[in-house]
């Protein structure tokens, strides 16, 4: 049986090693939304994507910030299967807080090759907008496919 501190190693290691995640949202109504997005995360507390502030997906976080997402390997078995599940609070990212995101999502874009974020590719008439999730449930699955709770909220 693993321990809590294996169960963490996975998480951080399927994070790390995924590029998308599958972001589950609701409208107003409870209608549900789900759509990948390209992310970057630090631990497993925050997670950042840009989206059009027009997408579905963007819209429903306006008026319902509660979301959940997984990240998971589709190219495997699904004998080896392996996938985290996330509980969470999004927002668009403020003014006052768009430097420090913009440093998480960069140095995962840069290491990946793509090009550098800035405050203008964010902004103003920019067609993009700089999301963040803060994680208020982390699970992984176990051996047995079952999740496990690796970080609860606080």
């Amino acid at each position: 049986m693993a321990d809590l501190a294996q169960f963490l190693d996975r998480s951080r290691r399927i994070v790390a090693d995924n590029r998308y995640l599958t972001l589950a949202t609701a409208d107003r109504e409870g209608c549900p939304w789900a759509t990948p997005v390209w992310f970057a995360a630090e631990g497993l507390h925050t997670f950042c994507w840009v989206s059009r502030p027009g997408a579905r997906h963007s819209l429903n976080i306006t008026v319902q910030p509660r979301v959940a997402f997984v990240v998971y390997d589709s190219t495997v078995l699904s004998s080896d299967g392996a996938a985290v599940y996330v509980e969470a609070e999004a927002a668009e990212v403020t003014a006052d807080e768009r430097a420090a995101v913009l440093a998480v999502y960069n140095r995962r874009s840069v290491a990946q090759g793509m090009a550098e974020w800035t405050d203008e590719s964010v902004t103003g008439p920019a067609q993009f907008r700089l999301y963040r999730a803060i994680a208020t449930k982390v699970y992984v699955l176990d051996d047995h496919d079952r999740r496990v709770l690796v970080s609860p909220p606080g």
